[in-house]
């Protein structure tokens, strides 16, 4: 166990980096027959390819999930992950003997903060891939989580560095829940007693915490927002190695987001896409309300560890400066 995602066997995670333009995209490849679930809750998201893993739609499994910087512009790393893997024959066969990779994916924000006009593109999901690996995965300030920040309505001075967080937990003989999240929420992200470790910052000098409570008590009767404040989200995968239905896998998608609500506060705001995929590899039988309340707890865990291994970049401070 080396508690990350990567601990669901099968699972392996490639990031690519652009410290400059401070962006980047994570790809998560999947093993053959893999069950792929989501639940969207924020009301700012960018997403691609989501409605097929609802139930009632035909395709049941998915063979790669693209977490991405650069706003909308990143979802086209998701093109780069779908020719590497029809390069290696890997995809959904249709009826007619096409291979279409599926490849889910999800975006946050972050042009904002590292030099304009640099985002991520089909060449970086592709480099993403070639990467990929089943050893530990890199976290902090890397792939998706390079430009991620916290607290950002008073723009980069008083804002607090996040990135890319992992956490996982064996619940018995060898069934695993893990959890791989992109931490670049509105809200405070909170420790395991409740208390902000990160999030907006107090002005003049930015050596404490303002709570974003309290700041939206300021801006309570605005009808328009202040400026900077839309540019957040949490995106991420919960993985498991449980033999699940579809159902139940959009179960687990939905139940993972209480860990989101454990470890920021608020969350799911309007100015958030926070969106979790998740995906049963299918080798344990499992309970799904037991995969469920771990996937909470696991991605708290790994929001906490995103902002923990931040480190300052482009003038956003990490919560160690």
């Amino acid at each position: 166990m080396n508690n990350t995602l990567t601990d669901v066997a099968g699972i392996r995670v490639g990031h690519v980096t652009h410290l400059v333009g401070a962006t980047g995209c994570t790809v998560i490849i999947c093993p053959d027959g893999t069950v792929g679930g989501v639940d969207q809750r924020g009301g700012a998201p960018g997403t691609r390819e989501t409605d097929l893993l609802r139930p009632l739609h035909l395709v049941n499994t998915v063979n790669a999930v693209v977490l991405s910087g650069g706003s909308a512009y990143g979802l086209a790393t998701a093109d780069g992950v779908m020719r590497w893997l029809e390069e290696h024959n890997i995809g959904y066969r249709s009826g007619t003997g096409f291979l279409v990779p599926i490849v889910p994916a999800a975006i946050l924000m972050d042009l904002g903060i590292g030099e304009l006009g640099i985002r991520p593109v089909a060449a970086m999901g592709y480099a993403a891939c070639e990467a990929a690996s089943e050893g530990a995965v890199a976290q902090g300030c890397v792939g998706a989580g390079t430009g991620c920040r916290l607290g950002a309505m008073r723009g980069n001075e008083f804002a607090t560095k996040g990135g890319i967080g992992s956490a996982s937990v064996e619940l018995s003989d060898g069934l695993v829940v893990a959890a791989l999240c992109a931490v670049n929420c509105v809200g405070d992200v909170l420790d395991e007693r409740g208390e902000i470790m990160a999030g907006l910052r107090q002005p003049p000098d930015g050596n404490t915490f303002s709570g974003m409570l309290n700041a939206l008590k300021t801006i309570a009767h605005m009808e328009i927002l202040p400026p900077r404040s839309d540019s957040n989200t949490i995106i991420g995968v919960v993985a498991t190695n449980a033999k699940l239905n579809k159902e139940q896998v959009n179960k687990v998608a939905q139940m993972a987001h209480d860990g989101i609500a454990q470890a920021v506060r608020p969350a799911h705001t309007m100015w958030d896409g926070d969106t979790l995929f998740a995906l049963a590899t299918g080798e344990k039988t499992a309970n799904v309300t037991a995969i469920g309340a771990y996937a909470a707890e696991v991605v708290a865990q790994a929001i906490r560890n995103g902002v923990r291994a931040a480190t300052t970049l482009a003038g956003v401070r990490s919560l160690k400066d």
